[in-house]
Order: C-alpha cells, then structure tokens, then sequence
C-alpha cells in the first residue's frame, strides 16, 4: 500500500452540554435518534477500555447520519467508553459534509473526522484511521448498514469472555445469515469463502467478512504486513492472524444489503481476491 499524503490533524467541533442540538439543516432527522436525554459516554478513556470505530466513507451521505445514530445507540447499551472515527476519501455526494454537521450535532469527543483528498484505498483507509484513533480495541465495518451496530455487545461480550485478540463477525456460522441477495451473491460469496478454506485453511468460517474488532496492538501488526488493496484486504488480514498465532473468535451476524447508494464491489475485486488468494496461498 502506498502511504497517503499529508493530510490534516483532525477536527473536533463539539456542542454544547447543555440542551439537545438542533438537527443542522439539510441533516436528515435520523441523526438524533440516538441522542435523548441521556448522553454517550464517549471519547475519553480513564482506565477502562475505549473502543475506537473506524469508518472508512466514499459516497454514503444518506447512510453516514443513520449509522452513526445506530452506533451511539450500541455503545450506550454496552456502556462502554467509544469513538468514531470517519474517514472519508473526498466523497463527490457530500458525505464530507454529512460528517462535518454529524461532528457538531454529537457531544465533544462522539466523532473525528480523517478527511482524505481522494479514494486511495480500503487498506489505507484504516491506517490512516489509526493515526486519528484512541482507543485500545478497533472496530471496522461498513458505513452503508450492510453491518447492523445491534451485533457490538455481542462481539464486545465474545471478546471479554476469551480474551481473543480478534472477534470476526461470520454470516456462515449457526445464528448468521444474509439478507437482500440475490441467489447468484449468495453463490459467489460461499464459493470464495470455500475455496479460501480449502486452500488456506483459516480456521475461520467467513474469510471475506468485514465486521470485526480488534486489540490496536494486533490491528497496528498487520497492517503494516498486509498489502493487499480492496476488499480482498479483509481475507489477507485474518490469514495472517491465524498465522501469527492470534486468536480469532466469531459472533454471527445478518449481512443486510446496503439501503441507499451503489454496491462498490465490481469485476474488478473478484481480479484481486483471485491474486490475492494466490499471493496467501504461497506466502
């Protein structure tokens, strides 16, 4: 991966403590569903565990404001100390601006912006998240609510029960499953996730899956041994955990089919799942 240019120390814009913030205009209403009365704990870590989410953004102005409500709500119901982080690469929609008035809705500390000035990349993405993060566990996953935040307690909860150093959110184990896809979808991704298993032999039933949590100390490991670009990132990052000797317990999850926006999976990441899975093969 090639590093991204120098960009600028990220932004905090916070709001008042006091009454709830008024939805900015051209915000949709969503935004606020996660902010009652009641605040997130959010942002700053005094001895417990902070959990740093990192969301890597491109075209998602309709989702970006739903997901982060989803989020804040999770978090709440764990109790657990959070941020989010959005990184977005230049967004032609706006997204950059979805998350700017997203930052000033939320209280101090909910949201960091790490704008990038173009789409360099899935992979570089979370390292450039990395650097704006604080927390000492990471999650990933989509922005577009392919990933429902409902599931974090559970990965949370899997994560303190067996101490693993990455919890992987898996669509074919008992409890997980799909929704939204089309029969010939479905067929591609098990053959991938098959064909994978046989050759690699990941221990791991959902190779290609893209929910997960991590300790920072095995994310910041692997990412400067991974290389591979797009979605075929995810399958090189557990491979090279289970190689390493780290361990990786699964949650189930339900992977719904993104509501607004285009699928950004074409042609051209089955090319590079096809060379990645080689390059793993032989490494």
């Amino acid at each position: 991966m090639s590093p991204s240019p120098a960009e600028p120390p990220p932004v905090q814009v916070g709001c008042d403590s006091g009454a709830p913030p008024e939805t900015p205009p051209g915000l949709p209403v969503a935004a606020v569903a996660a902010s009652p009365g009641k605040r997130p704990r959010a942002g700053s870590r005094t001895g417990g565990d902070l959990f740093s989410v990192l969301l890597p953004t491109y075209n998602e102005r309709e989702n970006l404001p739903l997901m982060v409500a989803l989020l804040v709500k999770a978090f709440e119901e764990t109790g657990e100390a959070f941020e989010i982080v959005i990184i977005d690469d230049a967004s032609p929609d706006g997204t950059g601006a979805v998350a700017r008035r997203l930052q000033a809705l939320y209280p101090p500390n909910t949201i960091t912006l790490a704008l990038r000035p173009g789409k360099l990349g899935l992979g570089s993405s979370y390292t450039h998240g990395l650097r704006h993060a604080t927390g000492n566990f990471i999650f990933i996953l989509d922005a577009d609510l392919s990933h429902h935040p409902k599931f974090i307690p559970a990965f949370v909860a899997a994560q303190r029960a067996g101490d693993h150093d990455i919890i992987s959110g898996t669509r074919y184990a008992a409890g997980g499953g799909v929704a939204g896809w089309s029969l010939r979808r479905k067929l591609v991704s098990r053959v991938a996730n098959y064909v994978a298993g046989v050759l690699l032999s990941p221990r791991v039933s959902d190779l290609t899956g893209s929910f997960r949590l991590y300790k920072r100390d095995v994310f910041e490991a692997l990412m400067e041994v991974v290389v591979s670009r797009g979605y075929v990132f995810q399958m090189e990052v557990v491979v090279r955990a289970v190689k390493a000797g780290w361990s990786v317990g699964e949650v189930p999850i339900t992977f719904v089919d993104r509501l607004y926006g285009e699928s950004k999976l074409g042609g051209m990441e089955v090319v590079l799942y096809l060379e990645g899975l080689w390059m793993l093969f032989w490494a």
